[in-house]
C-alpha cells in the first residue's frame, strides 16, 4: 500500500546519522543520497517501500506534521526494543517505551514510539509480540 514516505529535516548529515543504524538493523540499506535527500530501502526490489529524509523541496524550513507518524513493521518484540534503544542512543526522544498496546491491534501488538532529531514521530511495531519475546 505504501510506496514511500518522506520526512523533512533541518540537518541532513545528522538525520542520516540518526537513521542509518535503524535501517541497518532492519536490513534496509541506503539506496540513494545526494545533497538534498537520503533514502533507504531495497535497490533491487521496487515493491519494497522506501523511506526518505530530505530538505524540503520548497526551500521552506522543515516542520513536523501534527498527527502524522511513520510506523515500521518489524518481526519481533526484541526488534522493537533494539530499535527504540538505537533511536534514543542516537539522540531521538522517547514518545512511548516498548510495550503491548492491545487497544490498537489486539493482545499481541507490541510497539514503541520515538521522535527523530527533527521531531518527526516514528513507531516500531511487531504484530505478534507474544510469540516473539
Amino acid at each position: 500500500m505504501i510506496g514511500y514516505t518522506i520526512v523533512g529535516t533541518k540537518d541532513l548529515p545528522k538525520a542520516k546519522a540518526f537513521y542509518d543504524p535503524l535501517f541497518t538493523h532492519m536490513n534496509l540499506p541506503l539506496c540513494f543520497e545526494d545533497a538534498q535527500v537520503a533514502s533507504w530501502g531495497d535497490k533491487t526490489d521496487d515493491t519494497v517501500p522506501r523511506f526518505f529524509v530530505c530538505y524540503p523541496f520548497d526551500d521552506q524550513p522543515a516542520t513536523v506534521g501534527n498527527g502524522s507518524m511513520t510506523a515500521f513493521r518489524v518481526e519481533t518484540a526484541s526488534d522493537v526494543d533494539a530499535l527504540h534503544d538505537l533511536a534514543i542512543r542516537s539522540g531521538g526522544a522517547d514518545e512511548g517505551k516498548p510495550g503491548f498496546r492491545p487497544e490498537a491491534y489486539g493482545d499481541k501488538f507490541y510497539v514503541a514510539y520515538v521522535r527523530d532529531l527533527d521531531g518527526n514521530k516514528l513507531a516500531f511495531a511487531c504484530y505478534d509480540g507474544k510469540s516473539n519475546p
